[in-house]
């Protein structure tokens, strides 16, 4: 099950993190893999290394998102190492992180949110597809944010539910290459990145209770879950969005 020997992968943002479980997820399962990064270039390195260290292959390739032509730099390097080769899977993974509530939230925030969140992804996306096989893969991390009134996500959560419905709405269209198309919404998950944020006494521990298997999430458990909507195992599942968050917020538990 979710045998991806043979296959090509583009995850962007793959230095850290979520992304890098994903890329040595899908490595691990016979990918190929494109590790995308912005600025984190050891972290890329790292992520290519433990990737070949365990028998797979994969390249690095660098492209700032949310500016002009952003696509269009990713793909060079995508192209170049992918020597020929078409594309089977991509991941839009790279994100920009909550900007605050809408008090503090500056214009230059805002924007940069939407250009990294939303619109990298979508022009990604168009960029990809002549290069994207017929039966392909397109997933793209969204966030429970999207189901939660959290005031200090407002605009971060604005963003993934853009995400969320270019997924359903490039399902539709891209069904009758064989193309599925999916979303997969995190909840809180603990990396290296944001390990700090949950230090506070307690924190952790609040939230794990109000997750259904009462724990925070790890990014191998995010992993997972793309690693299995990139196989043909998910060949029929497409336009939707996969909640990947244990079961956080689903009610009381009394």
């Amino acid at each position: 099950m979710c045998d991806l020997t043979g296959k090509t992968a583009l995850v962007t943002g793959a230095s850290r993190g979520i992304g890098q479980a994903i890329a040595t997820r899908l490595a691990a399962k016979g990918a190929t893999v494109v590790v995308h990064f912005g600025t984190d270039q050891d972290g890329a390195t790292a992520t290519v290394d433990e990737i070949e260290r365990g028998g797979g292959a994969a390249f690095a390739v660098r492209a700032e998102l949310g500016v002009d032509d952003d696509a269009e730099t990713l793909f060079a390097g995508v192209e170049a190492g992918l020597a020929g080769r078409a594309l089977d899977i991509l991941v839009n993974n790279a994100a920009a992180a909550p900007a605050g509530p809408i008090g503090v939230t500056t214009r230059t925030q805002f924007d940069h949110l939407f250009a990294v969140n939303v619109r990298a992804p979508y022009f990604i996306i168009q960029r990809a597809l002549p290069l994207l096989r017929d039966g392909g893969r397109i997933v793209t991390i969204s966030s429970v944010a999207t189901r939660m009134a959290n005031p200090a996500q407002t605009s971060f959560a604005m963003t993934k539910g853009a995400v969320e419905t270019m997924s359903m709405t490039l399902a539709n269209e891209l069904g009758a290459r064989g193309i599925t198309v999916n979303a997969v919404a995190p909840g809180s998950t603990l990396t290296p990145a944001n390990g700090t944020a949950f230090e506070a006494p307690g924190l952790a521990e609040l939230i794990a209770a109000t997750t259904a298997l009462d724990r925070l999430g790890r990014p191998g458990d995010i992993a997972d879950v793309v690693a299995f909507l990139a196989s043909d195992a998910a060949r029929w599942i497409t336009g939707q969005v996969i909640d990947a968050s244990g079961g956080l917020f689903l009610g009381p538990r009394l």
